[in-house]
Order: structure tokens, then C-alpha cells, then sequence
């Protein structure tokens, strides 16, 4: 017989935050690791000791990150009566009325402001990456986060458009086999956070999102398992044939370990709703990603 799924506990709300404090939650700050693949350019084309390159690479994340959080802000303001009945997304500060609409409207347009000035800076290309970021973001907002594959597919997408514009603004080329890796890789933790909503809202018994109805456990089971598979052996392939050197193929125990490790968060902990929090809070994952730069880094500035 079958391990019976983890039951998650309502999370209680916590004291009530200043408007300051409430604007600071509401811009995710965790969500902000996403944006640490705009370096992944830098990475992976063995310009880690470009000083030029670091400081474009870092004015692209702290476009990303500010327009992230516009994002975020105008999703959790569409959002709010549905979040007030979820057991996890009720601490939302728009959700619990810490913040006003207009100050997260202004904050909003404020951010977007600072996002493309950044962007005109690096260059036209990067601003029509900024641009097709924020229509698929507003896209999934609006409507596809509700439709039933497509929602995962949508946040993926917005992962490969993070790829290809730090590959951009430091102006190196991007293996498409890379890109590859992180559509899957986003695809993997997307399917995951759905199965963590589905075990949270199917053990609370509460109204979830609505897309969730197109979902259940064992399609979204097989589904991580086929997705997990693909990424493995998509960045097998990307180690072997990408770069002059086969060395990188040592770093493949790194990505399996790490795919594994999450796989056994999803199963045996639950986790997996707020995959953010689980990517800096669980050690030997953290463990495993800092290993594997390193490594990569190692290997490309060698050869």
C-alpha cells in the first residue's frame, strides 16, 4: 500500500505589517532567484572574468527583477478575492487589504518605469525582450494561468525569454540546446508547484484556482516524470555536443541529483507550492546548484 499524500495546515496569517513592509512582501523578493539565469550567459560562454559583462548582466537582472515585480503586483491585485480564500496565498498583502490598489498601481508603474530605462540602456533587442516578457506575462495573468498545460507552458516560456536576454546583454551567443534545458527545467517546477497546489487544496478541502479542476495527481505525476526525464537528457546532450570540450558531461550528476532531490520534496515533504522557497531554503539542493556553477565555470574557463 501506497504512502498516504502529506496533508498540509492552513498557514495562520500573521500580525498585521506597515504599508512600507506590506509593498516589500508584495514584490517577492524570494521570486527574484528566477532572475539569477540572466548570468547564465556569462556563464556558459567562459566570460566570468569580463567586468564589462558582469555589469550588463547586472543591470539585465535588475530590469527583470523590477519588472517581475510590476508583474506580481498586478496579478495579486487581479487576484485578491480568490487568494482571500486560499489557504496559503490569504497572506498576500493586497489579499489582506495591508496594501491599497493605488499605491500598487503606482509602485506598478514605477517599477516598469525603471525596467525600461535599464532596458534602453542595453539596447533596442533589449527592450523588444522586455516587451514580449511582459505581454506573455500579462497574457498568463489575464487568462492562461487558467487554461489547463498551457499555464505551465506560458511560465516556461517566460523562463527561455530570461535566457535569451542575458545572453543578449552580454552580447555572447546561447546554445539553443541550453535554452532547451531551461524551458524544461521551468517546465519540471511548474508541473511540480501544480501538484503541490492540488495536495494543499485537496487536503483543505478549500476552493482552489480553477485551472486545478483540469488537473489530478497521477496526470501531473506522469507528467513531472516525463518532463524530469527530458530535462536530464536534453542537458546530457547539451554537455556532450555544445562546447569543444566533453568535460562538461561531470556536471550531468549535479542535475540528476538535484531533479532527484526535488522529486523526493515533492513526495515525501509536500513541497513544491512555493518552489522558490524550497529552492533557498533546502540545503542539499542549494548545495547542488552552487557545486554545479562551480564546476561549469571550472571546466569552460579551463578548456
Amino acid at each position: 500500500m501506497s504512502a498516504p499524500e502529506p496533508v498540509a495546515a492552513v498557514v495562520p496569517l500573521p500580525p498585521r505589517r506597515s504599508a512600507a513592509l506590506a509593498l516589500a512582501v508584495a514584490l517577492r523578493p524570494r521570486q527574484w532567484t528566477k532572475n539569477l539565469l540572466l548570468f547564465a550567459g556569462i556563464l556558459f560562454a567562459a566570460e566570468i572574468g569580463d567586468a564589462g559583462r558582469w555589469l550588463e548582466a547586472s543591470a539585465a537582472f535588475v530590469l527583470y527583477c523590477a519588472a517581475s515585480s510590476a508583474a506580481y503586483l498586478g496579478n495579486d491585485l487581479r487576484d485578491a478575492p480568490s487568494d482571500r480564500l486560499h489557504p496559503v496565498k490569504r497572506r498576500r498583502p493586497l489579499a489582506r487589504r495591508e496594501l491599497s490598489p493605488r499605491l500598487a498601481v503606482a509602485a506598478a508603474g514605477l517599477l516598469l518605469l525603471l525596467a525600461f530605462a535599464l532596458a534602453a540602456a542595453l539596447g533596442w533587442i533589449a527592450v523588444g525582450f522586455l516587451a514580449l516578457f511582459l505581454v506573455l506575462q500579462g497574457a498568463y495573468t489575464l487568462g492562461l494561468k487558467h487554461v489547463v498545460l498551457i499555464d505551465v507552458m506560458a511560465i516556461s516560456g517566460l523562463f527561455v525569454i530570461r535566457a535569451a536576454a542575458g545572453a543578449d546583454a552580454v552580447e555572447v551567443r546561447i546554445s539553443p540546446w541550453l535554452l532547451l534545458c531551461t524551458a524544461l527545467l521551468a517546465l519540471f517546477l511548474a508541473l511540480g508547484k501544480r501538484r503541490g497546489e492540488l495536495v494543499l487544496v485537496g487536503a483543505e478541502l478549500t476552493p482552489g484556482r480553477p485551472v486545478l479542476e483540469g488537473y489530478s495527481l497521477a496526470l501531473v505525476d506522469q507528467l513531472v516524470a516525463v518532463v524530469a526525464a527530458a530535462t536530464v537528457l536534453a542537458y546530457s546532450i547539451y554537455t556532450l555536443t555544445a562546447h569543444e570540450t566533453q568535460a562538461l558531461a561531470l556536471t550531468i550528476p549535479f542535475v540528476l541529483f538535484g531533479v532527484f532531490r526535488y522529486l523526493l520534496l515533492l513526495h515525501r515533504a509536500g513541497k513544491g507550492e512555493e518552489p522558490e522557497n524550497v529552492l533557498v531554503s533546502d540545503v542539499p539542493i542549494l548545495a547542488t546548484v552552487a557545486l554545479w556553477a562551480t564546476a561549469c565555470a571550472v571546466i569552460l574557463l579551463w578548456s
